[in-house]
Parts: C-alpha cells; sequence; structure tokens
C-alpha cells in the first residue's frame, strides 16, 4: 500500500494534543522529551495541558504542532516508512514533513519553527494585519476582489493567503484591506466573510520583515534532500532537493499556500495511496475530501488512530 503524509498547520492546535500518545508510545514521549529539551522549557505541558490561551500563541504554536506531527511520525515510522511515496504539509507542516522525509533532525526542525513563530510573531506586532475566511463561490476570482479592495481609498493591501479547497479560501492583509475585501466578496456571492483569530497576516508582504531572519536560520542548519517528494506550498511542485526546499521555506511566508493545486498535484502523482494526516484533528484529511473525493484518507494522532492505521497496512 502506498502511503501519503500530511502534516497540519497552525489552527489544528488543541489542549490535550499528543497526551494519549505520549502515554501509550515509549517513541512519541521520547520526542515530547525531546522538544522540552531543546527549546528549555516545558512545551509539552503546554500540548498535554494548556491553557489554550498559551498554546494558541504562535511561537508555541507552531512547535506544538511539529512536534505532535514528528511524535506520531515516530511512532508507525518502523511499520509505514517503506510504503511512503511523498509528503506534504500546510504551512508550518510543510516543515515536519521535510523533518518527515529526513531532510531536518528534530532538533533542528523544532528549534527553526520556534524561530518562525517569534519572527511571524513580531512581525505581526510592528505591523498589525488581519486574516480572514471567505467561504462559498464568488462570481468574481477572490484575487480580482482582494486587488479591487488594495486599490480602494478606504481600504489596503490584501492578498489571498491560503487556497485551502474550492469554496475555502482565507485573505490576508493590512486591517482596512481585509474588512474592504471581506465585504467585496460578500457582494459576489460569498456565503460567509469570518475574521480569523490570528496575531498577524501571515502569508502575505506584510511577513516580509520576518524572511531575513528565517533565512538566517535555516542557513544555520543542515538542510538535507528529503528521502521521499515533498510538495511545496509556494509551487504545489513535488521538491527533491534540500536546496531548493529551504528557499521556497523562506518564500512561503510571504507567499499564498496553494492547498487546492498542491493536492491536486499529489492525487493525480498518486492516485491510489492513503493520505494520512499526522498530528492533531482532521482539519487536512476533510480538505482533501473536498478536493480529490475519490482518495482515501486517514488521522494519525491518537493510539486509536495508530491501531488502526497499522491494521490497514499490515
Amino acid at each position: 500500500m502506498d502511503v501519503v503524509l500530511l502534516f497540519p498547520g497552525q489552527g489544528s492546535q488543541k489542549p490535550g494534543m499528543g497526551r494519549e500518545l505520549a502515554e501509550a508510545f515509549p517513541a512519541a514521549r521520547a520526542v515530547f522529551d525531546e522538544a522540552d529539551a531543546v527549546l528549555g522549557e516545558p512545551l509539552s505541558a503546554i500540548c498535554f495541558e494548556g491553557p489554550a490561551e498559551t498554546l494558541t500563541l504562535t511561537h508555541n504554536a507552531q512547535p506544538a504542532l511539529l512536534t505532535h506531527g514528528a511524535a506520531a511520525w515516530a511512532v508507525v515510522r518502523d511499520a509505514l516508512g517503506s510504503h511512503v511515496r511523498a509528503a506534504a504539509g500546510h504551512s508550518l507542516g510543510e516543515f515536519t514533513a521535510y523533518h518527515a522525509a529526513a531532510s531536518l533532525t528534530f532538533p533542528d526542525a523544532v528549534r527553526l519553527v520556534r524561530r518562525r513563530g517569534e519572527l511571524m510573531h513580531q512581525a505581526g506586532a510592528a505591523r498589525p494585519g488581519a486574516m480572514a475566511a471567505i467561504l462559498g463561490d464568488t462570481n468574481e476570482p477572490i484575487d480580482a476582489l482582494c486587488a479591487a479592495a488594495s486599490r480602494d481609498p478606504e481600504g489596503g493591501l490584501v492578498v489571498p493567503a491560503n487556497y485551502n479547497a474550492p469554496g475555502q479560501v482565507v485573505i490576508s492583509g493590512e486591517v482596512e484591506g481585509v474588512e474592504k475585501a471581506m465585504a467585496l466578496c460578500k457582494a459576489a456571492g460569498a456565503k460567509r466573510a469570518l475574521r480569523l483569530p490570528v496575531s498577524g497576516a501571515f502569508h502575505s508582504p506584510l511577513m516580509a520583515p520576518a524572511a531575513s531572519g528565517l533565512a538566517r536560520a535555516l542557513d544555520a542548519v543542515a538542510f538535507g534532500d528529503p528521502t521521499v517528494p515533498v510538495y511545496a506550498n509556494v509551487t504545489a511542485d513535488a521538491v527533491l532537493d534540500g536546496a531548493t526546499a529551504r528557499a521556497l521555506c523562506v518564500e512561503q511566508l510571504t507567499a499564498p499556500v496553494r492547498w487546492t493545486e498542491l493536492v491536486r498535484r499529489l492525487t493525480a502523482d498518486h492516485p491510489a495511496a492513503l493520505y494520512v494526516e499526522m498530528g492533531p484533528g482532521a482539519v487536512l484529511t476533510g480538505l482533501v475530501r473536498k478536493i480529490a473525493p475519490a482518495v482515501r484518507v486517514a488521522s494519525c494522532g491518537t493510539p486509536a488512530d495508530v491501531q488502526e492505521l497499522l491494521a490497514q497496512v499490515a
């Protein structure tokens, strides 16, 4: 059986994440312990116990999600490794995908995403922004509506940030631009336009101040060629070398997540694979079902998930 690994991004975190997995499997517990040691603080306690307000902070949520995904992978790696044909991650999850593909060691990966979260938070504080989910189809492309809002004297810079699935696009930018674009999208037929509880305008030009710091952090670590193709958020292409991966991880800060295009490319290349979301929740499996309803999906974040997954590949 072919397997494709998927790793979630910010927003999938929740208090209690990874606790049952760490209690049931020493391999998972070891990953959480290593994260605590590398970061010099009890990240595992924040994952297992919360509070939600602390876990949701960008510089905590990002290493927490990477650690849970890496812990789930550590539990099933021996059984699944020979079946894996590709990997992908949504935004932050792309770093977890590169770790699973052996491009990044876990200590380097968890330090990188902690730094990434810090830099993104700083950029958001220096130039406040907003994000909003646009649900439902519009009679004009959202790209065009964002451009119109950016040109409007009462608006501001706003761009598409996440092409998550048909009928689900997230926009990002200056507060006035986002609000103007929300109004234009609703007038163009969108069912709903919802502000998101985030600390900055992620995947927009407002994150540009974070790019140089992330580039320096990436330059300080070894970034090897992935052992399986990792499909990139920025291009939706399969990445096979570490140098390209390193550059795209920086570009990703200010570029949109082309998740719909990425999944279509993945499922065209691996139509018979089982798509496994590693970490908390099932956000990505839900999006995959919308984009490519014919493919099989599974979750791997709890002991029950592990048992079910291993039974499928046995």
